[in-house]
Order: structure tokens, then sequence, then C-alpha cells
């Protein structure tokens, strides 16, 4: 199997004013050029966890699609990778194989499993530590690189404490990715959004039981394209200067900061997970320097893709963060469109979810003002879907101001809708 060729492609405004310190840039990161056929065999494992407490069983159609789904995820599953499905209550019980290994994916084993799934039946609570714990250890026993889960809940997590979620999160990072789905509306959005950050994953809402089986094969195929795992962003910089932060900001807002592991004396890594082929991410990097003096410039930032390799560490590709001082104040004021546009989409993921927050704490005004922001930079940026969204929970007055009212009534689900899907950014064009 031929690994995909990585770019790095860095944008930004290198002159800074006298005195400036702050060193900002857009890294993008991009895939081409594989081989057609990716991963199988050993390098790929996947793991389905399927929800199947009380609540599963109202209505009906909610545990009967999610069984449809699972069904489909594994149709789309490909020969050769092991694969494994985990009904998840107040326990975490292997489905398929039932002795908790993985099996090899095949026209018999798929089949197999899809009977397996057809008599899941729910009963009893939500302990969704346990059921990552349980695809933790699963995965564990098999050789494979490239590890992916599919989680599916209807509801909160409440039969263990949030520390042992926590604990059982802090177990599976680094070791699987995870996409987490709610169907419905009885789950929690900042539940989910902590599983699936920690372990570079998604999370969505269906909100009707009859989407899961096209989101689970789309999810699916999605991880049979992966064919480089455990990809890290690594930033070098010079003594004297730090990094401030690191954040993925497209296809959607995730901060990296503190998952920096120090790889160097004056270098860290962060997580990026796997990576497919024809694939671009965005990242925005704030360096901070020690001032030169006018006409002075420095490397502020080395920034690479590494990927570890039997042989070791394996430099994938690498970009220059520069900085140069300029005395001439229309080379220093200009704003790269990039990093201003990023900037843009971090802030509006941030004042959703703050806005959101306080309406739910009854706080009107704070709502109204961060939501009524929101507005106004998904406007400016051209974030249409997120406009729309936004346009179910306020009555939009003007948008280019943000003017607008809290809508008296809203559903839930379009609430949900817009918290799950806050930290989704459109691109730039370059």
């Amino acid at each position: 199997m031929s690994q995909p060729d990585f770019t790095v492609d860095i944008y930004q405004n290198e002159y800074l004013p006298e005195g400036g310190r702050d060193v900002n840039a857009v890294v993008t990161v991009a895939t081409s050029g594989a081989a057609a056929a990716p991963a199988a065999g050993p390098a790929s494992a996947e793991i389905i966890i399927i929800d199947c407490s009380g609540s599963m069983s109202t209505p009906r159609t909610k545990i009967a699609q999610a069984r449809v789904a699972t069904a489909a995820a594994v149709d789309v599953i490909r020969d050769g990778v092991a694969f494994a499905v985990i009904a998840g209550t107040d326990q975490a019980v292997p489905i398929f194989p039932s002795n908790g290994t993985l099996a090899v994916a095949g026209p018999e084993s798929r089949e197999l499993a899809k009977r397996a799934v057809a008599g899941l039946l729910p009963g009893g609570g939500t302990a969704i530590g346990k059921w990552l714990r349980l695809a933790h250890e699963m995965f564990m026993s098999h050789p494979a690189g490239l590890r992916h889960a599919i989680l599916l809940t209807d509801g909160k997590n409440q039969h263990e404490r949030p520390e042992q979620l926590g604990t059982a999160i802090s177990l599976c990072e680094g070791v699987f990715s995870c996409d987490c789905r709610g169907v419905g509306t009885d789950w929690e959005v900042a539940e989910l959004r902590r599983i699936s950050t920690a372990l570079l994953g998604t999370v969505d809402i269906v909100p009707d039981p009859a989407g899961l089986a096209a989101d689970f094969s789309a999810m699916m195929a999605t991880a049979m394209g992966k064919q480089v795992a455990d990809v890290a962003l690594r930033v070098w910089t010079p003594q004297h200067a730090s990094v401030q932060f690191v954040k993925q900001v497209a296809p959607a807002v995730e901060d990296l900061t503190g998952r920096r592991t120090q790889s160097g004396p004056q270098a860290g890594d962060y997580p990026t997970g796997a990576w497919g082929n024809e694939e671009s991410r965005d990242y925005h990097v704030c360096v901070q320097v020690t001032p030169g003096a006018v006409g002075q410039e420095m490397l502020a930032a080395r920034v690479s893709l590494v990927t570890t390799s039997p042989a070791g560490p394996e430099i994938m590709g690498q970009g220059l963060v520069r900085a140069i001082w300029t005395d001439d104040e229309g080379l220093s004021t200009r704003i790269n469109q990039q990093v201003a546009h990023y900037t843009g989409q971090a802030e509006l993921a941030q004042v959703i979810q703050e806005g959101l927050e306080a309406r739910k704490q009854g706080d009107e005004d704070t709502a109204t003002a961060k939501l009524g922001r929101a507005v106004a930079l998904a406007q400016q940026s051209g974030n249409e879907d997120t406009a729309k969204l936004l346009a179910k929970v306020v009555d939009v007055v003007d948008a280019a101001t943000g003017t607008v009212r809290l809508k008296k009534k809203v559903a839930d689900v379009d609430e949900m809708a817009l918290d799950t899907r806050s930290s989704k950014t459109v691109r730039t064009k370059k």
C-alpha cells in the first residue's frame, strides 16, 4: 500500500510592526496521489457501538433503525478489515463476535454480524464509559494501526459518574478515533462533544432515526478511505519563542493547543488523527517571538507533518513561518485573508456555544448579544449553513449588524443541531 503525498502550504502576513511579537499563520495540509486501494487486512479495525438502553424502545423505530444502520455500516466494511459490534446499556456487551474478539470482514462474517445485530433489543441504562472501555480492550487485542469506532446514543450518561466517563475517554485517547451520533433530542451535546474532541472524531445529531442508515454508511465509507494513522503536526520554534495556540480551523474548529506532546527541546507534536487520500485541513498557528530590529527577518516556526513508521518518525511535508519587522505601516497592518477568515470562524463557534448556554441559563441579554454576533459573523464569512441554523433560534432583524431577537419557542432539535454543528467552518478561497 502506498501512502498519499502530503503538501504543506503557509498563508500569513510575515510583516510585523516595530515591537510586534505575535506571528499568525494558516497552515493548509493536503493529501493526494495515493494508490486507489486503501489499507486493508490487519492495518484497519472498526467497532460499532450501539446504545441498547431502555429509552431506545421509544419510539420503536429508534432501535429498529439503529439495527438497519449498523447493518448498513457493516456492509461498507472492506474485506480483510477487522470489526466488531458492541451493545451498550449500563453494561457493555460484545454482540459480534460474542467472545469479545474482532472478526475479519468477508461475506460470511458480515452476514453473521447482521444476524446478531437483528436480535438487538432495548433494556437497561446508559454507561458510555463502560462502552468505551470495552472498545479499548477489543482494539488493544488487535495489531491494527488504523482504529475507528462509531458510537450511537439517544440519552445521557446516567449510570456512571462524569469522572468515570472522563477516565474512560483518557484511556482511549490516542488508541482509536470515534465518531459520535445522538439520535433524537434526549442526549447531551456537551457529553458527546467531549468524547469526539478527545478521540479526534465528529459529533452530530440525527433528529429522525430514519436518517441513521445513510449517516452510518457515510461515516464508515470515510473510515475505509483512511490510509495513514496517527499523523502529528510538529511545530518547532526558535529559542525565546513560544507557541500561543494551534487550532484546526477547517473543516471544523478543534483547539489542539492542550494536546501538545514534547518531541524535542523546542518542538511539540499536535495530534491530527488519520488521513485519507484527497483530504485537506487548515490549521491556525500563533507563535510569540522576541521582537527584532526593523529590517530583521527570522524563522518564527517550522511546521512539519510527522507520521510514525516502524523505522521511526517520518516527515511527510514541511512549511516555514517567517517574521520580518518593518516601519512601513502599509505592510505591517495588512491582515492576511486566511488568518482573518478563520479567526472569525473560531469566534463564530465560540459565540454560538456561549449564546446557547446563556439562553439555557435564562440570561436573555447575553444570549441575544452572542447569537447576534454569530449571525453577523456567519453573514460576513458566507457560512450559509450556520446562518440557516441560527435563523431557527433567532429572528434576524439585520444580519449585517447582528441585530436579532430570540425566538419565544425553539424546537429542541433546532437548538441541538445549531450546537452540534457550530464548529463546522467554510473554507476560504486561497
